[in-house]
Formats: C-alpha cells, structure tokens, sequence
C-alpha cells in the first residue's frame, strides 16, 4: 500500500498557521508573500535555499520594490514562519538586509466636520459600519464580525471576540 502523498509546502503553510490560531488575513498575507519568495527565486524549493535568497529577496523588495518598512517586516515575518514552523530550519540572523525607509508623513485626523460630512454620504450598512468604526475603535474585521448577541444593550458594551 502507497503512502499518502505529503501535503505540497503552501497547505503546510496554511495548516501551520491555523495550529496556531493566526488569524484569517494573516494566513493570506504569509502564503502570498512565501509565493512572492519562491518566484523571486525561480521557482526552487525554500529547503534548497537559504540566508543568502532571504536577504536578497527583502533588499530587493526595498531597493527595487520601494516598499515600506512595515510591508518588508511583514514579508520577513512570513518567510521566517516558513523555515522555522513548516522546514524546521532555524536561519542565520540576517544581517544584510537592505532596510525599507519609513515614510515621513503625519498622521491625517479628521476634524468633527469633516467626520460629520463623511458620515453623512453613507447610508443604510455602510453608514452603521462607518459610526461603529468612528466610535468605537473597532477595527474592520472586528466590525464585520460582529454579531446581535455580541451587544449588551443594557451596559452599553460591544464584546469583541478574537480581536
């Protein structure tokens, strides 16, 4: 009798993930950046590759990509899960990555107007997602997710579940 085929490497990615309760987004954002890496690569299998590719593929997402700091640490993050939870390699520190520059830019806040307007040129679905993420703090997924029995009306408290 045969041995069942071994799961290919991005359903060993997925499966990693969920053992681990990261979240829905997560597991998409690590699965596209690992195929990201593995084109950038050619197509070679990640237990062939190592350090070297890694630190080649984050420089060129900064120096070639123009990408932010935050999108390189995510696709760092990614391809760290990759060797450490699914090959069971532990990577040399990276020391030669090419850093992505954080961009100088200030914070853009509303003004009660502004919010006020905003919110006036929603309606129906929209504008109760747009008033619950406006006052709240919710965030979106958060607030998408949320259902009738998660509203205590009488305390006027909104229980938020894997947040």
């Amino acid at each position: 009798m045969a041995e069942p085929a071994k799961p290919r490497l991005l359903d060993q990615v997925r499966n990693a993930v969920r053992v681990r309760h990261y979240s829905y987004r997560t597991e998409e954002q690590y699965v596209f950046w690992i195929k990201r890496y593995i084109l950038f690569n050619g197509r070679r299998h990640p237990r062939d590759l190592g350090a070297v590719e890694v630190e080649t593929f984050l420089s060129s997402l900064a120096v070639h990509g123009n990408v932010a700091a935050a999108t390189q640490n995510q696709a760092l993050a990614a391809v760290l899960f990759l060797y450490r939870h699914v090959l069971k390699q532990d990577l040399p520190w990276l020391n030669n990555i090419v850093k992505a520059r954080k961009p100088r830019r200030l914070p853009l806040v509303l003004t009660r107007e502004e919010t006020r307007v905003l919110l006036a040129q929603l309606s129906g679905v929209h504008w109760l997602v747009g008033v619950l993420l406006y006052g709240s703090g919710l965030r979106l997924m958060e607030c998408l997710r949320l259902r009738i029995q998660d509203i205590d009306f009488e305390r006027g408290q909104i229980m938020v579940r894997g947040g």
